[in-house]
């Protein structure tokens, strides 16, 4: 009898998809499937350097963290409807869940489709959460850290300074996590991370390693505040914190074509200038520079002897093109005119020192926030829109590049995105990916002043939901700021098409019971190998999780038809189709079949039945031979 292969639990394995990229390059080192480490060194020659004298960085728990990073998940994502917006049409994702296990199960979905990363980690400053992450299961752990079940040490909590490994607790985060965003990035992707004093030394060394020290592209020092401190304790005073860009592949990224920073400033047309909007800079020179002295005398005769910008000659000619502008209502000193459509075709080339006035401060996006929400104080030092949009800018993101954060906090890169969009005529999609924990416990490490000041600021979001999550007021805030943005650029072309929504999904444990090795309950292990799923999961549910382990976008196309009595899913006009409902008769399976004629595809179309699915046996084994004779070959079981 024919039998339905079924399908395999468990996310991308990593390891196994390393191995046959060797075997690709390098056949002959493997010896009965195994790798001859001898061979290998032979094959590298002189590439190879020994254990003894070589340069590297260690700390206590790297090895555990490389093999968390390869272990594959066994967990799913569901979907949540009813907390998105614009299910049925939007292309951007909002995930809840550990950022590990989420980047696990987004391995085969999203290899090398990401763009860009902008990531906002904890800072380990002595108050910030590190993610304790158990290696033997991290669905449990998930549910650990979320307070969905008991803990016996493994609950979140703060990385203390006076804690020994206090920096390893904080490498053991980051390393395994930045492993698996590296498979993501496309060949010419870039990843953004910002970071303060505290690691900035050892998140250089583990993406010199991770990423390769040839892709680094840049230590950017940003000044997120406006003002100067003044704290008496600090010999320096902090104003700037820091971002490290790496790309995937230096040189895929430079073909790609590298993009530029944002124009920001006061472009404008008061004199309705034929050659459109403009903006200016003193033609006088400055006390420490030094120019031309001559006489200009200015439209209403008033003559001016000073020293100037440039020659007499160049200032004649920018007065014929109609280049210099005489404020005052003619009375002014002259300024130069700079296009605003020069600034565009010149592009600017990012340096790596972002003042505030130009990339936005703590102080402006605090007033972002409380825009949107008419509270003070919702987020600790968010990030401004303004810096994000220049970090997506300079990436050169365009068309339908994703845009992936996974430690989304405040929903800021979502905000900016759509803000791009509008601005620049694009369509990116943005992936966000945030823990949802509870803001009473996350601000456990802050002063009691200033966590009666949050919680009091977020107290207007019982209307939203009971619990205080940072999830919610991250949904929350894309909502308001996708309304807001649309509400502004109301007149603009193109606005109809801008995706403001979002499809929430929500980390959990596989939709399919497993065996348990440890449980004594024969009985009941043979039971659930029979009726094999959760009875509190849906056929969406299912659905879900089976796109996943074929790899395919979470923001498909999905057609739910009825075929025969029974509800199919078509996946991608016909990449997949998909049945869980039971008691399935060969009309349905020719009903299926007839699908790849329908679709007119000739691309691989797959199929996958609930394994207890069948009327009978003998439908089963039909089944099989019905699908082949249409052309599908790839059907399989849960």
């Amino acid at each position: 009898m024919a039998e339905i292969e079924k399908l395999d639990g468990k996310s991308m394995d990593i390891v196994a998809d390393n191995i046959e990229k060797l075997k690709e390059i390098f056949p002959d080192v493997f010896t009965e499937g195994k790798v001859d480490f001898e061979a290998l060194e032979a094959t590298l020659g002189e590439y190879v350097e020994g254990k003894e004298e070589r340069y590297s960085f260690n700390w206590n728990g790297k090895a555990a963290a490389r093999r968390i990073a390869q272990t594959p998940s066994t967990g799913t994502l569901r979907p949540a409807s009813e907390e998105s917006k614009d299910w049925e049409s939007t292309e951007n994702l909002y995930i809840e869940g550990d950022n590990l296990e989420v980047l696990k199960l987004l391995q085969k979905s999203y290899h090398k489709q990401v763009k860009m990363i902008y990531i906002d980690p904890p800072y380990n400053t002595g108050k910030d959460f590190v993610y304790k992450d158990n290696f033997k299961d991290n669905i449990r752990n998930y549910m650990e850290q979320t307070g969905q079940v008991d803990t016996e040490g493994n609950k979140l909590s703060t990385n203390s300074d006076a804690s020994g490994r206090y920096h390893s607790n904080w490498l053991n985060m980051m390393y395994p996590r930045l492993k698996l965003a590296r498979n993501l990035l496309k060949d010419d992707g870039v990843i953004f991370i910002s970071i303060d004093d505290n690691e900035v030394a050892n998140l250089r060394n583990i993406c010199d390693e991770i990423f390769g020290e040839d892709n680094f592209q840049g230590h950017i020092h940003w000044r997120r505040r406006h003002n100067q401190p003044n704290d008496k304790t600090k010999m320096i005073g902090l104003v700037a914190e820091h971002i490290l860009s790496y790309s995937k592949n230096k040189d895929k990224y430079k073909e790609s074509g590298v993009g530029k920073i944002e124009l920001t400033g006061s472009f404008s047309n008061p004199d309705n200038d034929p050659k459109g909007e403009w903006a200016s800079k003193p033609w006088k020179v400055g006390s420490d520079q030094s120019g031309s002295r001559y006489v200009i005398t200015t439209p209403t005769g008033i003559e001016l002897n000073e020293e100037w910008m440039g020659e007499y000659e160049t200032y004649k000619t920018h007065l014929e093109e109609g280049r210099m502008y005489f404020p005052n209502s003619g009375n002014g000193v002259p300024r130069k005119k700079y296009y605003k459509f020069e600034r565009e075709n010149e592009g600017q080339c990012a340096t790596n020192w972002w003042l505030h006035d130009k990339f936005g401060n703590n102080q402006e996006a605090n007033d972002e926030t409380t825009d949107l929400f008419g509270q003070k104080n919702i987020f600790s030092n968010p990030k401004p829109t303004k810096l994000v949009k220049n970090l997506i800018s300079i990436s050169n993101a365009k068309n339908d590049d994703i845009v992936l954060d996974f430690f989304s906090g405040s929903s800021t890169t979502a905000d900016a995105l759509i803000q791009f969009n509008i601005q620049n005529r694009e369509s990116l999609k943005f992936i966000n990916v945030q823990l949802p924990e509870n803001l009473d416990e996350s601000i456990i490490g802050a002063d009691s002043k200033t966590k009666k000041q949050i919680l009091e600021a977020i107290s207007f979001l019982d209307s939203i939901n009971k619990e205080h999550l940072i999830t919610e007021i991250g949904k929350e805030r894309i909502r308001r700021a996708g309304e807001k943005i649309k509400e502004e650029n109301a007149a603009k072309e193109g606005i109809e098409n801008l995706d403001i929504g979002f499809k929430v999904f929500k980390l959990d444990s596989s939709n399919i019971k497993a065996w348990d090795s440890e449980s004594d309950d024969l009985e009941q292990n043979l039971w659930d190998s029979v009726e094999n799923i959760k009875s509190d999961r849906t056929s969406e549910d299912l659905m879900y999780e089976i796109l996943l382990k074929y790899g395919l976008d979470l923001t498909l196309p999905i057609e739910e038809l009825e075929l025969a009595g029974k509800k199919v899913y078509v996946v991608g006009l016909g990449s997949l189709v998909i049945c869980l409902d039971e008691a399935i008769t060969l009309d349905t399976v020719e009903d299926i079949a007839a699908l790849k004629k329908k679709y007119e595809s000739d691309d691989l179309m797959r199929v996958v039945f609930g394994d207890n699915g069948f009327k009978d046996t003998e439908v089963k084994t039909n089944a099989i031979q019905i699908l082949k004779q249409s052309g599908i070959d790839d059907v399989k079981s849960l």
